[in-house]
């Protein structure tokens, strides 16, 4: 089927059955299949199929396991949902769904206050995106009267320069829009203010994060801006946010990705930051190599996942890197793997990450403006800090003298074959994928994307990506050698010297190891000013004065102690056991009631 696609550019729609008829709401079940979807296809088959086979032996001590497999199931399901959805409204069921699935997966082990916590936090972080996604959605409708894609990005030209009033202000309608749809991709692909939930989702068991963290789920943000290009591309202003936004969340993913200890937060951190390559590079309308580095991140990051589950298990759990060293005697195999891994995502070249990364850093270069060059020199930077943190990763783990116990080590074992033999799979499309793929996905000429893919013509200049100087290409390899190099001698003890010392402990530097050991301070500002006011204002004025006051006052306790006063203080008095009272009582409530029954038949009857 792939190779029938790439080569006529076929478009495949199916419609299953009706869904929803109320209306002009129709909306159908129904698949639509073109390059685009193929593409992540290739992804989610081929990633879930090797971490289902992974978890049965890294997860078969658990005894839930067969829930485990059930909800990664699912969570493939959902994801398969979204990537082949006709409609902004199928698709927006399997992006729920994934969300749904990552929050099971995260809490798997709901014993654990963490993980139970790093799932709610993910959860709730995703509603607040998916909010915008979904007033992006019913905007579309509104405007288009109609969310199939086909029909929608049929439309867009006609609408470039509609308006749309709200609060007495005219806004753009695509601008609107692509605001909101790039509000739904920042979340669920963890770009800079909403990141939050995805270093925190580590709490899950390895393979989820191979899985949902690092290869499918995350980059469903990066699919929905390649997918939607006919909208953006008529939205130059969302353009540059994309851009921006993009390039500044990789830069400051690795910056935090230099200081972590925990292996797989490292790696969490190496995921957010490669997502920000492809925003930015899909904001300066290179969504083929978007949607080319998103193939190739899967391969070489579900690669690293896994190696680092097999060192994690192999340690007793243990995910600090500061408790190991000295264990590439024990376990070589996972140290080829996790290397392969790393020189991949690093760009080293002719491997796979090579092919997409240093394309996307010509590309941005290529556009010879400033925010070409901006985003250029701050990939580039990225490029270096990402070669430093990888290669720290496999000194501090494999190659520097072991912290580890002696009862730790002695449990230590390389992998059984049926694990080693996924990665080995991952390790070769961490090598060839790239090699083998790149004319089809980013050839100049190449008619694979026949249509699926819309680019303005000035905003088309893959041709001059070719010719960028040979400085330009080679600049990202020689800063990660020098990477390299930094980390030989920042992990190695017999290169430290007096003057090494005196920098690593002055308080500017301290000063900066602590910041971005706080991860920016995004949670600080974020419990500050936003969680503790909100849950302040809502015990004392929602519970206390309104819920526990106000309503029930009014409500239940109010209409309780009303008729317990009157019974006390009226109706216990009347009670005086004298029956002329209790006659008089009665001769007056009997006048009433004749009298009520004289005005009521008059009137009616």
């Amino acid at each position: 089927m792939f190779k029938k696609f790439s080569t006529t550019g076929l478009l495949l729609t199916i419609k299953v059955m009706p869904w929803i008829n109320s209306g002009i709401f129709n909306i159908d079940w129904g698949f639509f299949v073109d390059n685009i979807t193929i593409s992540m296809l290739i992804v989610v088959n081929s990633i879930s199929a090797l971490v289902h086979l992974y978890s049965t032996q890294y997860m078969a001590h658990d005894p839930h396991v067969s829930r485990f497999m059930s909800y990664l199931s699912l969570f493939t399901f959902f994801m398969l949902i979204l990537v082949t959805g006709d409609s902004f409204i199928t698709m927006f069921l399997g992006w729920e769904g994934v969300g749904l699935c990552s929050y099971l997966l995260i809490s798997f082990w709901y014993t654990r206050v963490q993980a139970n916590k790093a799932a709610m936090k993910a959860l709730i972080v995703n509603r607040i995106s998916d909010f915008g996604l979904t007033i992006g959605i019913i905007i579309i409708f509104v405007v288009f009267q109609s969310s199939d894609f086909s029909i929608v990005f049929g439309l867009v030209p006609f609408f470039i320069n509609k308006g749309l009033l709200f609060l007495n202000f005219e806004i753009n309608i695509l601008f609107l829009v692509c605001l909101l749809l790039f509000m739904g991709a920042m979340g669920k692909s963890a770009q800079i203010g909403l990141h939050t939930w995805l270093p925190d989702a580590m709490e899950g068991p390895t393979p989820v994060s191979a899985l949902i963290h690092a290869a499918t789920m995350v980059t469903a943000g990066v699919f929905l801006i390649i997918k939607c290009s006919p909208i953006f591309e008529f939205a130059p202003a969302i353009l540059v946010l994309i851009t921006l936004i993009g390039a500044f969340t990789s830069f400051f993913a690795a910056t935090i990705g230099l200081v972590q200890s925990d292996i797989k937060k490292v790696i969490a951190y190496s995921t957010c930051s490669q997502l920000g390559y492809m925003f930015f590079v899909c904001g300066l309308s290179g969504y083929n190599i978007g949607l080319f580095h998103l193939v190739n991140h899967a391969f070489f990051k579900a690669l690293l996942f896994l190696s680092a589950g097999a060192i994690i298990h192999s340690l007793s759990n243990e995910q600090d890197m500061r408790k190991y060293g000295g264990l590439i005697r024990i376990l070589p195999f996972t140290y080829i793997m996790l290397l392969i891994g790393s020189l991949s995502l690093m760009g080293f070249p002719f491997l796979t990450g090579y092919y997409s990364k240093d394309l996307i850093l010509e590309f941005a270069f290529s556009k010879y403006t400033i925010l070409g060059n901006t985003v250029y020199w701050a990939g580039l930077i990225t490029a270096f800090l990402t070669s430093f943190y990888s290669f720290r990763v496999l000194f501090l783990t494999f190659l520097v003298p072991t912290n580890s116990y002696f009862l730790m080590l002695k449990k230590t074992h390389e992998l059984p074959g049926f694990m080693a033999s996924v990665l080995a799979i991952l390790a070769c499309g961490s090598i060839f994928f790239g090699y083998l793929t790149k004319d089809l996905f980013v050839g100049i000429g190449t008619n694979f994307w026949n249509g699926s893919i819309f680019i303005l013509p000035h905003h088309n200049n893959f041709v001059e990506t070719e010719f960028v100087p040979l400085y330009i290409k080679i600049a990202p390899f020689f800063l990660s050698l020098s990477a390299v190099f930094l980390v030989f001698i920042f992990n190695n003890k017999s290169f430290y010297n007096q003057i090494l010392c005196n920098i690593w402990f002055t308080q500017s530097f301290t000063k900066l190891h602590f910041f971005l050991t706080n991860k920016w301070y995004f949670d600080v500002i974020y419990n500050k000013l936003i969680t503790y006011p909100l849950l302040r204002f809502s015990y004392t004025i929602l519970f206390s004065l309104i819920d526990k006051g106000l309503l029930e006052l009014m409500g239940p306790y109010g209409v309780a102690y009303s008729t317990m006063y009157i019974s006390k203080n009226f109706i216990i008095k009347a009670q005086t056991g004298l029956v002329y009272v209790y006659a008089v009582v009665m001769i007056y409530f009997l006048i009433i009631l004749i009298l009520i029954s004289d005005i009521f038949l008059n009137n009616f009857f």
